[in-house]
C-alpha cells in the first residue's frame, strides 16, 4: 500500500512540482491549498503518513496550522517549508513538533531523503512502542493488524473473554498468530502487567514433561542438580498459554486435567502440593474433537479447555488484511534491518494479496523479511518475492549503488564477464524519426532503447544498466514505468 504524502501550500506550482518528484518515487500525493482544508483532512478521517506544510499561507500560517494538528492529537509528522531558513524560523517550526524542515527552492534528493527519515522515524517510534507492550505483557487487540469481518469477530470475542478467568481454546492453522492473540487476551485482562508464559507442548522431550510443567525438587531424579519451578509456577497470578495443546501426552493429560481441577500441581519429588494461580489460555491447529474420538486426546480435559473457544482465521479468508500486515512486516523490519523501504508498489500489492499463503501470517512475514533483506528499491516489487512472482531470483541484484556486482548463480562471478569481449553489436532498429518523419518523443525512444539491451544482455540488469550508464534502482523504475517487465521476464 502507498505511502500518502499531504502537501499543504497555497502556490499550485509549487504543490505540482512537489507532487511530481514524490509520485515518480511511487508515493501517493493530497493535496491542500490552505492549513483549515489539511486539518478538516487530517481529522475527517482523510489521513497522511507524512505532512510537508508551507510556513507562510494566507488566513492561517504553517505554524498556525501545526498547532492545531498537535492540539488535535495528530502525531504525524511534519516537515515544513519556508522561503526564509533563518534560525528562529528553524527553532519555532521545531518547537511547535515538526520533524524537519525544507528550505525553498528544495532539491528532489533532498526532499525524498527528508520524506523517508520521517516516515523512518515513525516506524521506529511505533515498533519501540510495541515492544514496550510485548515485555511488559499489555498488548492489547488493537495492536492486531487486520479490519476483515473475520479478525473484528476474534476481537469481539477476545475482548468478553479476557474479562473473566474462563478458559479459553484457539485453534486454527499453523501460523496463523495464535500467540498473538492470547498475549492480547492476557494485555486487556486484569492480569496485564504479570508473567505471560508461553509453553509449546510439541517441542517438549517426552521424558522431562512433567518437570518443565510443574516443577521438580532437588535430588527427584538423575540430573536435578537444583530445584525447578517450572511453568505453573512461573506463571502463577498471570497467564500460561499452553501451545500445540493437542500434543501433549495422554498420561500428562491427566495430571494437567488434575491442576485445573484443584488450582495445585505437584512438583516431581515434593511432599505436598502447591497452589498456584493461573488463567490457562490453550490452542492448537489440529481438530480437538476429532482427536477425542481418535483417542488421542481426552474428552474431560477437551470440554474443560475448550469452555470459550476462539476461531483464528487462515490468511486467505482475510485478504483485505494483507496490506495492512505488508506494511506492518515493513515498518518493523526496516526498524530491525536498519533499512528505508518505503511501501509496496501496487502490483507487488496485488500479487500478494491475490497468493494464497499455505503458511499464513507467518509465511507472509518471512517472505516481506527476505524481500526487505534483498530490495535495492523503496518500493518492494514482485521480483523481491521470487518464490511468489516467478521471476527468477538470479536476475536480482544483491547490493546497492552503481558499479555493484552481482553473482552468477552457482559460479560466483560477475555476470559483466561473459559479455566483456563481445564484438561491436550492429545497428539497432530503434528509430529516431516517426512515419512522419519527425523526431519521436525522448520517452518512446528510451522505451525502444531499454527494451532492445534486455533482449540483448538477457535481462541482466548489471550488465544494462553499465551499458546504459545509469544506476540498477533507476533502471528498474525505468522497466516498470515503460510496463517492460514481461519482456524482462521472458529474457530470463
Amino acid at each position: 500500500m502507498a505511502k500518502t504524502v499531504l502537501v499543504v501550500d497555497d502556490d499550485p506550482t509549487q504543490r505540482r512540482l512537489v507532487q511530481a518528484v514524490l509520485e515518480r518515487e511511487g508515493y501517493a500525493v493530497a493535496q491542500a491549498e490552505s492549513g483549515g482544508e489539511a486539518i478538516d483532512r487530517l481529522t475527517k478521517g482523510g489521513g497522511a503518513d507524512v505532512i510537508l506544510l508551507d510556513m507562510v499561507m494566507p488566513r492561517m500560517s504553517g505554524l498556525e496550522c501545526l498547532a492545531e494538528i498537535r492540539t488535535a492529537g495528530i502525531t504525524t509528522p511534519v516537515i515544513v517549508l519556508t522561503a526564509n531558513g533563518g534560525i528562529e524560523t528553524v527553532v519555532k517550526a521545531m518547537q511547535a513538533g515538526a520533524q524537519d524542515f525544507f528550505v525553498k527552492p528544495v532539491s528532489a534528493e533532498r526532499l525524498l531523503i527528508g520524506v523517508r527519515n520521517a516516515m523512518q522515524l515513525t516506524q521506529l517510534t511505533a515498533e519501540v512502542g510495541r515492544l514496550k507492550k510485548h515485555v511488559s505483557g499489555r498488548t492489547t487487540f488493537d495492536d492486531l493488524v487486520g479490519t476483515s469481518p473475520a479478525m473484528r469477530m476474534v476481537k469481539s470475542l477476545g475482548t468478553r473473554a479476557a474479562k473473566s478467568t474462563i478458559p479459553v481454546l484457539i485453534t486454527g492453522e499453523s501460523g496463523v498468530g495464535k500467540e498473538v492473540i492470547a498475549r492480547a487476551l492476557h494485555g486487556v485482562s486484569d492480569r496485564a502487567g504479570k508473567p505471560f508464559v508461553a509453553v509449546n507442548c510439541g517441542a517438549l522431550p517426552a521424558n522431562l514433561v512433567e518437570s518443565i510443567l510443574f516443577g521438580h525438587e532437588k535430588g527427584s531424579f538423575t540430573g536435578a542438580s537444583d530445584k525447578h519451578l517450572g511453568k505453573f509456577m512461573e506463571a502463577n497470578g498471570g497467564t500460561l498459554f499452553l501451545d500445540e495443546i493437542g500434543e501433549l501426552p495422554l498420561d500428562m493429560q491427566v495430571k494437567l486435567l488434575r491442576v485445573l481441577q484443584e488450582g495445585e500441581v505437584d512438583p516431581v519429588g515434593a511432599r505436598r502440593a502447591v497452589k498456584v494461580d493461573v488463567r490457562i489460555v490453550s490452542a492448537t491447529n489440529r481438530d480437538p474433537a476429532r482427536q477425542v474420538k481418535e483417542g488421542a486426546f481426552r474428552e474431560d480435559l477437551f470440554y474443560r479447555l475448550n469452555v470459550f473457544p476462539i476461531e483464528a482465521p487462515s490468511l486467505r479468508e482475510r485478504r483485505e488484511d494483507i496490506p495492512a500486515l505488508i506494511d506492518h512486516f515493513i515498518a518493523r523490519f526496516n526498524v530491525e534491518e536498519g533499512r528505508r523501504i518505503a511501501g509496496c508498489s501496487p502490483e507487488t500489492v496485488a500479487l500478494l494479496t491475490a497468493f494464497d499463503w499455505p503458511g499464513n501470517v507467518r509465511q507472509l512475514e518471512n517472505s516481506v523479511y527476505r524481500a526487505i533483506v534483498l530490495a535495492d528499491a523503496p518500493f518492494l516489487q514482485p521480483h523481491d518475492f521470487p518464490a511468489i512472482s516467478g521471476v527468477s531470483a538470479s536476475l536480482l541484484p544483491m547490493e546497492h549503488g552503481e558499479g555493484d556486482r552481482e553473482a552468477v548463480e552457482g559460479t560466483g562471478t560477475n555476470p559483466a564477464e561473459p559479455y566483456a569481449n563481445l564484438p561491436p553489436l550492429p545497428d539497432t532498429p530503434i528509430r529516431i524519426l516517426d512515419d512522419r518523419g519527425h523526431l519521436r518523443t525522448l520517452e518512446d525512444i528510451e522505451r525502444d532503447l531499454i527494451q532492445h539491451a534486455i533482449e540483448v544482455y538477457a535481462g541482466h540488469m548489471s550488465e544494462i544498466a553499465r551499458r546504459l550508464g545509469i544506476g540498477r534502482s533507476t533502471l528498474y523504475r525505468k522497466v516498470r514505468e515503460q510496463g517492460l517487465e514481461g519482456i524482462l521476464k521472458e529474457a530470463g
